[in-house]
């Protein structure tokens, strides 16, 4: 990678093998800039757009990342700015004949790092103390809203101990059809949310009644739904339903003051809880990337990749995702398989994807956004060589389905959809406690559940946004820092917003989007 100072034209190049390199500069370069090798740019080229450097004939490749991530649509010439008007996507690869544990490469453990944490009567360990009040269907949101309100003003002033109150609140639970395959999904996603660490172990629903999610298809097997008021059974036994269309419930009023009361009950078995040092081995991290462009694969992503390292290397454990923007890596997934299962279940889940887009009459080219190539991603082939990067080098030890819980440790592969708030949600009802979040177009994403970290791939989004990112990976652009230097930030930051020492940008602001369930099953 070359960097110079700022005010001399800059163009960065990943592998030596590549026939194009990125702009740098801020605002970009007009055409006739000359760089420092000589190079004369034909074309005025934007910041983090990619310039041809040597003459391409019409179907030749685009190499970036040592990879073919386009072919020209027509002659350019050396010095052109290449995009997504004058290049064409590569077919996806085949998912047969895929390396299989062929770049396995065992790294040293890292010992000597702790956090504080919250430790759950099943051995989790939350990084907040959160009551969670869950909900079987969208109909009863606007009471839950409301009694969360007065709870927040009214009750948690008295148990300091208690970070927040949240709703898990939903579109889904009526008016779909809910014995149908795809339905599992929604489902066990709403009950694995429910069982996050970061919310103590505490079981709380709120049902309308006449729903099709009835509460006891919504509770773990074998837990038993008691009403609200006769009192919980030993761990695990028993879980408060309050039913909105009980006959005890005359009114509104009747509603919240039920909810209310049983919320404190909640409330008190939170407040006595307090942080004890736990291991890394504790921690759940969940990466993902949103509003992702040209730096984000040179800058923040490779930043969390070595931070991702770093915590499985101390015995902790990270979930990756977005099956399209992995799937074009696919071989180098499977390639990092720790055994044969894991590297079919990976294939596995890649075609039940491609199937399920193909069934939508779309394919993966959909995922790139307006704002992607504005930013200089082309197409969803240099998105993903980009985006998997945040995976770092490990061994890959699992894969998840999505809406399951983790049951292992060590770097998985969640497969989820890429859209920002369906993978997060999957990443929660997998049971992530510490979120890290990178962007390079910037998005004020956050989670009411869990902290999140967002990591600016630019530093002109950093000074920008000053008040919503957390770490400034840009520069690593401006050779102001190297990728260890920022991943080694990265990773005390997170050790530091675990234990509660340190608050994010969106836990400052209160800045939370609403979850998203993924439902490939029909609506009825």
């Amino acid at each position: 990678m070359q960097v110079a100072a700022d005010q001399t034209p800059v163009l960065i190049k990943i592998h030596p093998q590549d026939n194009v390199a990125i702009v740098a500069n801020e605002g970009g370069l007009p055409a006739g800039t000359v760089l420092p090798d000589g190079l004369q740019l034909v074309d005025t080229v934007p910041q983090g757009h990619k310039v041809a450097l040597q003459d391409l004939a019409e179907g030749d490749p685009v190499v970036r990342y040592n990879v073919v991530v386009g072919f020209a649509a027509k002659t350019l010439p050396r010095g052109s700015w290449i995009n997504e008007r004058v290049t064409t996507m590569p077919t996806a690869r085949t998912l047969e004949d895929l390396p299989v544990g062929t770049r396995i490469t065992p790294l040293p453990p890292l010992e000597g790092y702790t956090f504080e944490g919250y430790r759950n009567a099943d051995g989790t360990v939350g990084t907040r103390n959160i009551l969670a009040i869950s909900t079987t269907v969208q109909c009863v949101q606007g009471v839950v809203e409301h009694a969360v309100a007065r709870i927040r003003q009214e009750l948690l002033p008295r148990y300091p101990n208690v970070d927040d109150v949240v709703g898990i609140e939903h579109t889904y639970g009526c008016g779909v059809a809910i014995d149908a395959p795809g339905a599992a999904i929604p489902i066990r996603t709403l009950h694995n949310i429910a069982r996050n660490p970061n919310f103590g172990g505490t079981s709380m629903v709120v049902s309308l009644g006449c729903e099709k999610l009835q509460p006891e298809r919504l509770l773990a097997p074998g837990a038993i739904p008691i009403r609200a008021g006769e009192g919980m059974g030993a761990e695990g036994e028993g879980v408060d339903t309050i039913v909105l269309q009980d006959e005890e419930n005359v009114g509104f009023q009747s509603m919240i003051d039920l909810i209310m009361r049983t919320a404190e009950r909640h409330l008190q078995k939170l407040n006595a809880r307090r942080r004890e040092t736990c291991p890394v081995s504790d921690l759940t991290v969940g990466v993902q990337c949103g509003g992702s462009d040209a730096f984000s694969g040179l800058t923040a992503n490779p930043a969390v990749g070595f931070a991702t390292d770093l915590l499985v290397r101390a015995g902790g454990t990270v979930m990756f995702s977005e099956n399209t923007e992995v799937r074009d890596g696919i071989d180098q997934l499977t390639a990092r398989a720790a055994t044969p299962e894991v590297a079919d279940a990976l294939i596995r889940e890649m075609a039940w994807y491609d199937d399920y887009l193909q069934r939508g009459m779309a394919d993966r080219s959909a995922n790139t956004s307006p704002g992607n190539k504005k930013g200089g991603l082309s197409n969803i082939v240099e998105k993903a060589m980009g985006s998997i990067v945040k995976s770092g080098s490990s061994p890959i030890h699992g894969v998840l389905s999505p809406g399951n819980r983790l049951t292992q440790k060590g770097l998985i592969f969640a497969a989820t959809p890429a859209s920002d708030f369906i993978c997060g949600t999957l990443q929660l009802a997998a049971g992530m406690n510490l979120h890290i979040f990178t962007t390079g177009r910037g998005t004020p994403y956050g989670l009411a559940q869990v902290p999140v970290i967002k990591v600016a791939t630019r530093d002109s989004l950093a000074r920008r946004w000053h008040d919503l990112m957390d770490v400034n990976a840009g520069r690593i652009a401006t050779g102001q820092a190297s990728i260890e230097d920022v991943g080694w930030e990265l990773f005390r930051l997170m050790l530091d917003v675990a234990s509660g020492r340190q608050q994010t940008c969106a836990e400052k602001l209160k800045l939370h989007n609403a979850l998203a369930l993924f439902n490939p099953g029909p609506v009825t």
